[in-house]
């Protein structure tokens, strides 16, 4: 039993218009799942992927108005990275000057080209020119040719005080190879030949660093797949008797979720690919209803006034 790679990955924003137009609009990712975050449904909670949601290519977001922005350090992901062709690096160089988005190259890291931006709440991202062919289902309704979407997660890179306990976990427990270093950066792979996207997981090991304070502009968690719930309880029992603190099993309605805390103080996730995106909502609709989970269908009325008004991306006629 071995991990994959990447389920999704959580972060935090404070403007949930300015959240979506930016995602949806800019980066043309599709929405396909707008609801509310379970422990506050005040609060949105935005599902931006490809079109169909797949494992390894989400990105969601807690949008609090007004959140306080979070301060960069260690124990947490120090970037998010998105997988994009090689041939398309002009495209999104233009497309992000055109949006008034500053960018930074980086030096070339393991022989790919890193493009470096912020979202409008400061979250670091990065679009690193890869040759992967993980499949994916581009989404076509944006004004982003199909060969130049988002290729799904390349990586993330997480920012740890020390790297050793957290490099053991990844090797003993979740099967990760150590593939490649470079001064402090040390990069794992999810072990096996599939082609899927979000293989990869970077640690920066950065001794004596300030430690990070969470906010607007930080990520959440990152969650990794299961592919069902047999395989999540039996991760449940072996996390547990490794000594780490392990939530009970969470339904999350499009999969179900368990968390802990790794070694250098980020938070994890496991999560199942099933039941996915579609189990409330036609694919033709995905993200253009507010849904609810149906222990919370009561206080729709409630939500509706709580939650702020927003502007949905257009989408063309079928």
């Amino acid at each position: 039993m071995k991990i994959s790679g990447l389920h999704h990955v959580t972060a935090i924003a404070s403007d949930p218009q300015r959240n979506l137009d930016f995602y949806a609009g800019v980066l043309g990712l599709r929405l396909v799942k707008r609801t509310v975050n379970f422990d506050d449904p005040g609060t949105y909670h935005f599902y931006f992927a490809d079109a169909r949601g797949t494992p390894g290519t989400v990105l969601t977001f807690f949008p609090w108005p007004g959140a306080r922005p979070g301060h960069r350090g260690t124990g947490e992901v120090e970037a998010t990275a998105f997988a994009i062709a090689p041939a398309s690096l002009a495209f999104w160089r233009e497309r992000l000057k055109t949006h008034r988005i500053g960018t930074a190259e980086t030096p070339e890291r393991f022989g790919e080209t890193v493009l470096r931006l912020a979202d409008p709440d400061g979250l670091p991202l990065e679009l690193i020119a890869s040759a992967s062919t993980a499949p994916i289902e581009p989404w076509t309704d944006s004004d982003i040719p199909a060969e130049h979407a988002l290729r799904g997660f390349h990586s993330v890179t997480a920012a740890l005080e020390g790297y050793e306990r957290t490099a053991k976990l990844l090797t003993d427990l979740f099967g990760y190879q150590l593939e490649q270093e470079t001064g402090n950066r040390f990069r794992f792979t999810a072990a096996g030949a599939d082609a899927i996207p979000g293989k990869v997981l970077d640690l920066l090991c950065q001794p004596g660093g300030r430690r990070a304070n969470g906010g607007a502009g930080s990520v959440h968690h990152i969650a990794f797949r299961a592919k069902d719930d047999a395989e999540q309880i039996a991760w449940r029992t072996k996390i547990a008797e490794l000594g780490f603190n392990v939530s009970p099993v969470m339904d999350r309605t499009y999969f179900h979720s368990i968390y802990f805390r790794e070694p250098g103080g980020v938070l994890f996730e496991i999560a199942t690919d099933a039941p996915g995106f579609t189990v409330d909502e036609a694919p033709a609709e995905l993200g253009h209803n507010l849904r609810l989970p149906p222990w919370m269908e009561a206080q729709r009325a409630e939500a509706g006034r709580l939650l702020p008004p927003i502007v949905l991306p257009t989408r063309s006629a079928p």
